[in-house]
């Protein structure tokens, strides 16, 4: 409806139809051209940065269901020695366990040798050879812990700094703090990949929630199989030329809807249209790895469109090169509580490879100077057996756990921290999650103790209330 002076409207009313017409100027822009649509990318609300930008983007690898440190990257020859033997009461009385609570414990010898890599001469697990070749661009930590020992409450811990569903996740927090470079991506995605076998624990969406933020800043998930995104693609006999309409008209209607309700999530709803029709065009392209050298393949070992976790480490390296900033991969089926010596050679060879070859990857291109990578699972393992049918596999375990950083500043071939002789506990360099966060924010530009917002009268933060430690010993 046209603007005449006789038509009554509020001063609000008429700065949103103002506002309708330099939308529709803007997502007109998507249709002349990519080189339009760099102008639009976002910037995010820490601006400008408080401290050094080591970190452009994160790229954070979930072993979902909880790696047996014993069986990755911590040795332990005093727990091989005592295999079988109670595990001390002085140690475990009074403690919190998972399913061996009230139950003998007896201690269980790591179930495969370990090997040294790297001119450090690092100890890890020798399941994981290809991570040993790149152990001295890796910072291994063998003194996390965590405070929850449950799988949904570890994840959302790890993810949110909470382990009540409801708060952001890091991938929200890290894209509403810096905006997303990606001129047609989300800033923030997920994948989620499992290996043949077994039936692991499901993943729920809530992990890459952006709980009170605005929902635009949440995690988008993309599949490994099949079409990336469900329902991207047009119905049939529709055109982009006439989808672009209908998102014009859907734009100028929330726009004038938001001009007298001021909701924060039409400003959110309108932004998703725009970034779901630039997806229909540049998802296909991304996820398409046949324009990758054979080469290239044969580094990540993995079959273009499989679905596997080598596949997603490789797309990973390609949404990375496209500007999003923060890229979540999940693997599940690491939760052995029960065949640990048949299953986690499984998860090894699914891994290690992929993980090692994105590492490789980065470096070559130049990109690893400013993409952290981080290795994690929810919590660890216990050093005491556990099985229905005798000592096959491993409790949950929050007090001590193994991971690994790699890239933008971090020092390569360090192992930071340490576990008792047993590996019951962390007791050297204890770092925690809150740790772990406080020191990506750092790396990425961000102060943590700094970065909040409002949230039921208090000053929410990823890294909590309770305080946290940037790890400024494992930074170059």
């Amino acid at each position: 409806m046209p603007f005449t002076p006789f038509s009554p409207q509020t001063r609000r009313a008429f700065l949103g139809r103002v506002s309708q017409g330099v939308g529709t100027v803007a997502l007109a822009s998507l249709l002349r051209g990519p080189e339009l649509r760099a102008a639009r990318a976002a910037r995010g609300v820490v601006h400008p940065l408080p401290l050094p930008q080591r970190a452009k983007r994160v790229i954070w690898l979930t072993m979902a269901g909880g790696p047996s440190q014993f069986e990755t990257f911590d040795p332990k020859p005093k727990l091989a020695a005592m295999h079988g033997e109670p595990m001390p009461e002085s140690m475990t009385k009074g403690q919190q366990l998972a399913q061996l609570q009230g139950q003998k414990l007896v201690c269980h010898a790591p179930q495969f040798p370990f090997e040294r890599f790297g001119k450090n001469g690092t100890e890890i697990c020798s399941l994981f050879p290809r991570l040993g070749a790149v152990i001295d661009d890796i910072c291994l930590i063998r003194s996390m812990t965590t405070d929850a020992i449950n799988h949904d409450p570890a994840h959302m811990f790890m993810n949110t700094g909470a382990q009540i569903a409801g708060r952001p996740s890091m991938g929200s927090w890290v894209n509403y703090g810096l905006g997303s470079e990606a001129e047609n991506l989300p800033g923030f995605v997920v994948m989620v990949s499992t290996g043949p076998g077994r039936s692991p624990q499901p993943i729920a969406v809530r992990q890459w929630s952006s709980g009170f933020l605005p929902t635009r800043f949440q995690g988008v998930q993309l599949q490994g199989r099949g079409d990336a995104v469900h329902y991207l693609a047009n119905p049939g006999r529709v055109s982009r030329e006439q989808q672009g309409a209908d998102i014009q008209a859907i734009t100028a209607l929330n726009r004038q809807h938001d001009a007298f309700v001021r909701d924060p999530e039409i400003a959110t709803r309108i932004a998703q249209y725009e970034m779901a029709f630039q997806m229909q065009a540049s998802v296909p392209e991304l996820v398409d790895l046949r324009s990758e050298r054979a080469e290239t393949l044969e580094l990540y070992g993995c079959t273009p469109g499989d679905g596997s976790f080598a596949s997603n480490c490789l797309l990973a390296r390609r949404m990375a090169e496209r500007g999003v900033r923060f890229i979540q991969l999940y693997h599940r089926d690491w939760d052995h509580h029960s065949l640990l010596r048949e299953e986690l050679p499984l998860r090894a060879k699914e891994t290690d490879r992929a993980s090692a070859a994105l590492i490789t990857d980065l470096k070559q291109r130049g990109m690893l100077d400013d993409t952290l990578v981080v290795w994690t699972g929810e919590f660890g393992r216990t050093p005491m057996s556990q099985g229905n049918k005798g000592p096959t596999g491993r409790d949950h375990h929050n007090k001590s756990m193994s991971m690994w950083l790699a890239g933008a500043g971090v020092r390569g071939g360090l192992v930071y921290g340490a576990t008792d002789e047993l590996g019951y506990a962390a007791v050297d360099k204890v770092c925690t999650v809150h740790d772990l966060h406080a020191t990506m924010l750092h790396q990425l530009g961000i102060q943590h103790d700094a970065f909040s917002v409002k949230f039921q009268g208090l000053d929410a933060k990823l890294t909590g209330v309770e305080g946290a430690n940037v790890l400024r010993d494992i930074l170059a």
